[in-house]
């Protein structure tokens, strides 16, 4: 941050509510910079996953494979 500027200053400045900011920090506040990256990591894999389960390919895949017997 720029000198003189308050933390509500660059807040604002990039865009973010402070309730926001708030929130974020209540959620967020007491993790590490390590934490945060693995958390992203997992958020990032939790949506590649939740769109590969929602592909019809995976889908009629399962549902070949259920009428084989494989389930």
């Amino acid at each position: 941050m720029g000198q003189g500027m308050s933390r509500l200053d660059a807040i604002r400045q990039i865009g973010v509510v402070e309730q926001t900011y708030y929130r974020w920090r209540k959620k967020y506040g007491g993790m590490s910079v390590d934490q945060l990256k693995e958390l992203k990591r997992l958020q990032k894999e939790d949506e590649r996953l939740r769109r590969a389960v929602s592909d019809p390919t995976l889908d009629k895949l399962i549902l070949t494979e259920a009428a084989k017997g494989n389930f």
